[in-house]
């Protein structure tokens, strides 16, 4: 199984303490998100675990963790969105500074082959042009360079809770030609500083010659571990998505960070409420069992593996 953690929140930031615990108990409860009273029970056993793939904007709270990670033989690797945007749009981010030098620290501690750099959502306004997002990325791209091999990019995908957090951003929208052309010349910087550039469900930018990526990605996971993995596409993700199969044991409605493009928070008063409820001991992320409540043992299906050939 890979172990996504996760979409819906960002347990490095906000929730470290939590996980590490649900490590030791070998397990965890996640609810349904369409259905509050089905709770799923994950082994969280590190045998029953190919890769843990960690999303985040701040993984500073987590890093002293990591060696217990090692210890307990768990494979790993890092998503660190790291953009250039301010408190009007990623309202309770670390300032980017404080941002980039954990970027480098964990680079440091774990290796630039397992920190994945995320420029995205890319949205652009009066202020965040394509002229600016170049100069920024260039910027971003000098100091990261050598602590990351990869950089993840994609376009702010507008779901209605999106349009809802942004109206007041006055949001653009480019013709395709022009972003291809911004995202080439992106491509084109990164390579300067041995980057490759890929896109995250690049839906319309077929043309623009970058490389499609996986973000939990079976030939990402095949080169951290012994063994090569063929995981089925994850049909509970965007149709140009092209991530496979994994369970992501966060939930929506739990990030502080309150960035207006997030699609995991549509309701300011419901992630406070949520992160007030949180208790590093329960073995769920928010919350604790309720009457009605009928937990189930997840039944895992292990992604098909195949030892790699010595020859």
């Amino acid at each position: 199984m890979i172990l996504s953690a996760s979409r819906r929140t960002d347990i490095p930031a906000f929730y470290a303490e939590w996980f590490i615990k649900r490590l030791r108990a070998g397990f965890v409860l996640v609810r349904n998100p369409l259905n509050f009273h089905q709770v799923s029970q994950i082994s969280l056993m590190p045998e029953d675990i190919q890769c843990v793939v960690f999303w985040t904007k701040n993984p500073a709270p987590i890093l002293n963790r990591l060696p217990e990670l090692d210890d307990r033989q768990y494979h790993y690797y890092f998503l660190f969105t790291l953009t250039p945007y301010d408190n009007s749009i990623e309202v309770k981010v670390p300032p980017i500074d404080e941002r980039i030098s954990t970027f480098q620290a964990l680079a440091g501690r774990i290796g630039h082959d397992r920190v994945f750099w995320r420029y995205d959502p890319i949205l652009f306004t009066n202020r965040y042009t394509p002229a600016f997002h170049i100069s920024a990325f260039t910027k971003l791209t000098k100091i990261l360079a050598g602590f990351t091999k990869v950089c993840i990019i994609s376009f702010v995908e507008m779901y209605r809770k999106c349009v809802r957090n942004m109206r007041n951003l006055r949001l653009m929208d480019l013709p395709v030609g022009e972003r291809i052309a911004m995202i080439q010349a992106m491509q084109e910087i990164a390579g300067q500083y041995s980057i490759t550039l890929q896109t995250c469900s690049g839906s319309g930018l077929e043309l623009s010659g970058i490389k499609p990526g996986k973000c939990i990605d079976d030939k990402r996971i095949a080169k951290l571990t012994d063994f090569a993995f063929h995981g089925k596409k994850d049909k509970n993700q965007r149709r140009n998505c092209g991530c496979i199969e994994s369970i992501d044991i966060g939930a929506y409605n739990s990030c502080p960070h309150n960035c207006l493009y997030c699609y995991a928070n549509n309701d300011n008063n419901a992630t406070v409420r949520n992160f007030s409820t949180h208790n590093p001991e329960s073995p769920l992320l928010c919350g604790t069992l309720v009457a009605g409540d009928k937990v189930t043992q997840r039944k895992v299906k292990p992604i098909t593996r195949i030892q790699r050939s010595l020859f």
